[in-house]
């Protein structure tokens, strides 16, 4: 009877356990550094927020110099109305940037002399001043028609279509434009296609009325079954490969783009712990190295996710306030949360001029994200034959680390197990925080 009564004791911890198991195991790591737009010194970043043939654009854009210089030219598949155009909140970027950004999780490993019911949780992946528009005549002249003009903020902002690129671009330089030499070749496959031209400049009386600092995002809306992002016009002022972040938000599932493979960025390898201190680096080596490896033709997805949760979470998810901001309109009280976000990230060079980046919903909400693991030794006394065990394996264990992260950032070997060695011998010398 009294083994009766152990094993039942036994039984019901056992069911304790399993109870509480879910919560306590369903964190994979913890989060502690993130790779986001600031590791890069020219990324835009635009969002897209589709459902069927409606959208709202929002256009960060990373303009350096005098306001009075900046011109933006995007060619859009409508005419648009003073009242589809509006002002964005530029921190809502920053919410989705650091929600989605690639994230660098870590572990401990327990005493191995311990015994434990549960192993710890593993590391496996988880499922203005205006331009002075002149007269119509002039502009008939040149095959441009100024098919609306408003100003909304800080912007001016013209609607023209046009028939010739030559035209289009005597007409904007008229205008007081400033668009680099070599658009109007750039220029005539959007004409081809009946696009219209989205021409903003900004509005100097406005803006320092106001007292921004920066210029503020634009957003569109409209109605279209192309469901693309022009970026071509966007090379011709780069001087280096710039990086172009796209999030897509969508009541379906994840976006993807068609014109070119969407590729996942390298995830859930376990590196040395010393990149904490060197994620910036370790990212930035990272991407270059798959953008290199796939001979730069790629779209790569850093996370696809249901903004209604995150595991772990780089920030908090967009409330539906902030997600309304994102330019979200299909969200009802009854529906307050049904986004899937998908960001992509395109590095692209003024020498290499790829397509306009076309898109696709789908229904797959398989999450993905962009996640890279540190695993800590256990450095406390382990006086047990698996802690001899587990002292042996950790050599293997770090020449694995070490190799992987060579293959993933093209480091060089050497150098990465010299780094390797040092932490380790760092963090055996516990006593040099105290007598520092």
């Amino acid at each position: 009877m009294k083994l009766v009564r152990i094993l039942i004791s036994l039984l019901l911890s056992f069911v304790v356990l399993m109870w509480f198991a879910p919560k306590a195991l369903a964190f994979c790591g913890f989060y502690v550094a993130k790779a986001d737009t600031k590791l890069y010194n020219q990324a835009s970043q635009v969002v897209i927020a589709r459902d069927s043939d409606r959208t709202i654009l929002t256009m960060a854009n990373d303009y350096q110099g005098e306001v009075k210089d900046f011109a933006l030219v995007v060619p859009v598949p409508v005419v648009l109305e003073k009242e589809q155009v509006h002002i964005g909140d530029p921190k809502i970027m920053e919410r989705l940037d650091n929600f989605s950004a690639p994230r660098l999780v870590e572990y401990f490993d327990p005493d191995p002399c311990n015994f434990y019911l549960y192993p710890p949780a593993s590391a496996a992946p988880i499922n203005r001043q205006s331009g002075g528009v002149r007269e119509r005549s002039e502009d008939g002249a040149l095959g441009v028609t100024v098919e609306a003009q408003f100003t909304v903020g800080e912007y001016d902002i013209v609607i023209l279509s046009a028939k010739e690129s030559n035209g289009l671009e005597t007409w904007l330089n008229r205008n007081g434009y400033k668009i680099p030499r070599g658009a109007n070749r750039l220029l005539q496959p959007y004409i081809r296609q009946n696009m219209k031209f989205f021409v903003a400049k900004v509005n100097l009386e406005e803006f320092e009325e106001a007292g921004y600092q920066f210029l503020r995002p634009i957003q569109m809306a409209y109605e279209s079954p192309r469901f693309m992002l022009p970026i071509r016009l966007g090379m011709i002022n780069a001087t280096t490969e710039q990086d172009l972040i796209v999030y897509v938000l969508s009541p379906k599932g994840q976006a993807e783009v068609t014109n070119y493979r969407t590729v996942q960025v390298p995830s859930d390898s376990e590196i040395p712990v010393f990149v904490k201190n060197e994620f910036s680096d370790f990212y930035k080596s990272m991407f270059q190295t798959s953008y290199e490896r796939e001979q730069k033709k790629v779209a790569f997805l850093e996370y696809a996710w249901d903004m209604a949760w995150c595991d772990p979470c780089a920030a908090e998810p967009l409330t539906p306030e902030e997600l309304k901001k994102a330019g979200v309109f299909w969200l009802t009280q009854s529906i307050p949360n049904n986004v899937f976000i998908t960001r992509l990230h395109v590095r692209y060079s003024r020498d290499k001029f790829p397509e306009d980046l076309m898109f696709q919903e789908t229904s797959n909400r398989q999450q993905f994200q962009g996640r890279y693991v540190l695993r800590h030794p256990f450095t406390g006394d382990m006086k047990c034959a698996a802690g001899d065990e587990y002292k042996r394996s950790l050599k293997e264990r770090f020449e694995q680390e070490a190799q992987t992260l060579a293959k993933l950032t093209g480091w060089k070997i050497e150098d990465i197990r010299s780094k390797i060695n040092l932490t380790q011998n760092q963090s055996n010398r516990w006593w040099e925080n105290v007598w520092d």
